[in-house]
């Protein structure tokens, strides 16, 4: 909130954007939603779910579940893809330019999404929880991109 309590600050306002975007995800296990954003605007979301015009683990049931397969391991064995993911997707098909961005996401990235994230040249990962991917910080670290935990402001 700024001084006089009115309204969130920036980080806190787009933290909370990228909690509404979550709310979308079709996923059973985790909901994830994440905000790109430059210059206090808003560039692309994305959170976790189906490709455009397949059927979703909300309607099908999810195969992770099935198989007993947990968090963090052989994430490939999912129909949905990573918010990050949709959110670059989404960035590619409108033509946006991602570089000195700032990402915005209740949970940090796993390694995939942080290559991406790296090749697209984000520079500031702000996100409430941290996801079990001792290697996604690894390469965020060797890259410079910064990870910020955000417990709100």
């Amino acid at each position: 909130m700024d001084k006089q309590g009115r309204r969130p600050g920036w980080n806190e306002y787009f933290m909370q954007i990228s909690q509404m975007v979550a709310s979308r995800s079709t996923c059973l296990r985790r909901k994830v939603g994440a905000v790109l954003v430059l210059e206090n605007r808003i560039l692309a979301t994305g959170y976790n779910g189906s490709p455009t015009g397949l059927r979703h683990c909300d309607e099908v049931g999810c195969l992770r579940q099935e198989q007993g397969i947990v968090s963090g391991k052989d994430l490939h064995l999912c129909r949905g893809s990573h918010a990050e993911a949709n959110l670059i997707t989404q960035c590619a098909k409108f033509g946006i330019r991602a570089e000195g961005s700032t990402l915005y996401i209740n949970t940090s990235p796993c390694n995939s999404c942080m290559k991406l994230l790296i090749n697209v040249g984000v520079g500031r990962i702000y996100y409430r929880e941290l996801y079990n991917d001792p290697l996604s910080l690894e390469l965020a670290e060797e890259a410079g991109l910064e990870m910020i935990c955000f417990e709100g402001e």
